[in-house]
């Protein structure tokens, strides 16, 4: 049996008249609870709460001061949960709320427990019910949007599956509404091979994702082994048909395309946008903590040498002689992005991140030196490693190995 992960947006919960979906809400709680009967394990995140309470506001429109929005998640959280609890209890399915900032899973203990509770919450056959904590959320701790935290919920539970309703029923490479030419877009298993244009923003007034952010908590969730999927929350009966559909094997991304929409049509399942999970082993735990729960404070880039060796299947801490460069204000152990770059090009590309043992006004001073000067530079010695390995996540991609292929 499979672990699942469904997504529903505040566009498919309450409608632009601020009244809720009940159809859909009830068609989406009846498929829940038909998934866990048979066997699999099933994770509910749901927006919806500022959108809950805007609707006991005489409010015309979300509004833009945190505080604001703040006081109508306090004021909606309740009723949300009061909603999916009341129509699971007609199955007498159990749930239990879980609320979330990213500053709860901020120590590696922190996310280990979230982690912990979701799992022993499964066990149980409850189906856990997860949003982010807007009541208390800041700019600085927030997750960004509940696509993010579907993907980091995902991975935290080691899921199969994350699904992300939303109102279309895929992912096209162009707003198909305002150009005629927008192709749709149904299996995508190389991140690299999707041209999409994302401008378009928010789709609908009561929420506050797009497409952009689901192709973005795609790539986190199939970097952990997951396979998502983007589909329309009009037909939520349908998701047991989309599990058990293998999607074409073609190797041609654009080929594949027309020919899953041929089987798609011929199978009467509706268009779905699947991009294909990686190798479940490809990142360990600590690896997903350090690379999605954590918001990066700035940047340490490094140079080939340097990245060799802290890539390397044995890999070296990060000391401070590979490092050519610092980006941004940052205290020690908070966590940075890992750049390689080459000197005398003008960019950089990402491959990973770490908790800094120094701060960046530290790292500024000692960086392209020995480590055995760090003392004498600063005053003081903590490390001899400025990222220790144990604090370090690499990914690795396509860009960057064509990066380095134009550099070296």
């Amino acid at each position: 049996m499979s672990t699942i992960v469904v997504k529903l947006g505040s566009s498919s919960i309450v409608s632009e008249s601020r009244e809720p979906r009940i159809a859909n809400i009830s068609l989406l709680v009846s498929t829940l609870v038909n998934l866990r009967r048979q066997g699999h394990r099933v994770v509910l995140v749901s927006s919806g709460a500022i959108a809950m309470g805007l609707n006991e506001t005489s409010l015309e429109r979300k509004p833009k001061k945190l505080a604001a929005k703040q006081a109508l998640a306090a004021l909606g959280q309740g009723k949300l949960i009061s909603l999916w609890d009341n129509l699971f209890k007609y199955y007498n399915q159990k749930t239990a709320q879980i609320l979330l900032t990213r500053n709860d899973i901020s120590e590696y203990s922190h996310f280990r427990n979230a982690e912990n509770t979701l799992q022993e919450l499964l066990s149980m056959d409850v189906i856990p019910i997860v949003n982010e904590n807007d009541t208390i959320s800041t700019q600085e701790i927030k997750f960004g949007d509940n696509d993010q935290l579907s993907a980091i919920t995902a991975g935290m539970v080691n899921a199969d599956y994350l699904f992300l309703l939303t109102d279309v029923d895929c992912l096209y490479t162009d707003n198909p509404k305002t150009n005629p030419d927008a192709r749709k877009v149904l299996v995508v298993r190389d991140m690299n091979d999707l041209h999409v244009n994302t401008k378009s923003g928010a789709g609908s007034a009561v929420g506050t994702g797009g497409m952009e952010t689901k192709i973005l908590a795609a790539d986190l969730a199939t970097n952990a082994g997951i396979t998502t999927i983007i589909c329309h929350s009009n037909h939520p009966e349908q998701i047991e048909k989309m599990i058990n559909h293998e999607p074409t094997n073609e190797p041609d991304y654009e080929r594949a395309n027309i020919e899953e929409e041929s089987r798609l049509k011929e199978m009467e399942i509706p268009l779905h946008t699947r991009f294909i999970g990686h190798s479940k082993s490809h990142i360990k735990d600590r690896e997903f903590w350090l690379l999605h729960g954590l918001k990066p404070k700035g940047s340490l880039i490094v140079d080939y040498g340097c990245f060799q060796a802290i890539t390397r299947v044995n890999r070296a801490g990060l000391l401070p002689v590979g490092i050519i460069g610092v980006e941004g204000h940052f205290n020690q152990l908070e966590c940075v992005e890992l750049r390689l770059g080459f000197k005398g090009v003008g960019r950089s590309v990402c491959f990973g991140r770490g908790r800094c043992n120094y701060n960046s006004s530290e790292i500024e001073k000692i960086k392209g030196v020995q480590s055995s000067r760090v003392g004498e530079l600063l005053g003081y010695w903590d490390s001899e490693y400025v990222v220790h390995r144990d604090n370090m996540a690499v990914k690795l991609d396509n860009e960057l190995e064509e990066f380095i292929k134009e550099n070296t």
